[in-house]
């Protein structure tokens, strides 16, 4: 019952390619949020902070309808990296990592913000006054400090790329090899007659997925801290 078929792979396969992307794509400018929310003070700092969040809170089909406006052919942004680029991101596996992004990027945020606010700052201030500038600074005393808060929000950010559904069936339908992700396959096995078989498998692999992506971000999030401690 659990050998997986051709079209079960393929969607395994395109998920941990999304997550993998989706991670890459928005590891820096989480990074970037989170130190704008925990180290600066600046006008509209409170609307910044809500908007961050706002993937939390709203409808994930609320997400993937503003992706395709903003990103779909006629869209204002979909136009110009059609123009300029040569690039389509609705439809395709390309926005469905754009989509699972989107989605991990508040928990990605919030995992960072809080590792950087337990950084000592006065350790960032002694290496300051030895002549260290800001950007050294931030490579050799704040990044290392944060580290497992960098490897949390990367590990939480892969694991809920993979169960992305709402968004990403909104901003690039279910079409089979090309945006039938995971989550999206599952989905059409439990529409599908006879398929319960399916949807068990592909739940199955699901859950053994969370699991090991959980797992080790503990166990690394952990290593590092013995690390430094030591």
């Amino acid at each position: 019952m659990f050998d997986l078929t051709a079209s079960e792979l393929a969607a395994i396969e395109l998920s941990l390619r999304v997550g993998l992307w989706s991670v890459v794509g928005s590891l820096l400018p989480a990074l970037g949020a989170a130190w704008l929310l925990a180290r600066c003070d600046f006008p509209g700092k409170l609307v910044f902070d809500g908007l961050v969040h706002l993937p939390l809170v709203v409808p994930p089909v609320v997400v993937g309808y503003l992706l395709l406006v903003l990103l779909g052919r006629n869209g204002p942004l979909g136009q110009l990296l059609d123009a300029w680029f040569g690039i389509t991101v609705a439809f395709t596996w390309r926005g469905a990592a754009v989509a699972s992004a989107v989605m991990a990027f508040p928990l990605m945020v919030r995992a960072m913000r809080l590792s950087l606010e337990a950084v000592d700052r006065k350790l960032e201030a002694a290496a300051r006054t030895l002549g260290a500038p800001p950007w050294q600074v931030f490579a050799t005393v704040t990044l290392p400090l944060m580290a497992p808060g960098l490897l949390t929000a990367a590990i939480l950010g892969f694991a809920r790329s993979l169960g992305e559904f709402g968004a990403t069936i909104t901003f690039v339908s279910n079409i089979p090899g090309e945006t039938r992700t995971l989550p999206l396959a599952l989905y059409t096995f439990t529409q599908t007659p006879d398929g319960e078989a399916g949807a068990l498998r592909l739940a199955v692999v699901s859950i053994l997925l969370a699991l090991v992506a959980l797992a080790g971000s503990e166990l690394l999030a952990r290593r590092l801290r013995k690390r430094m401690a030591a």
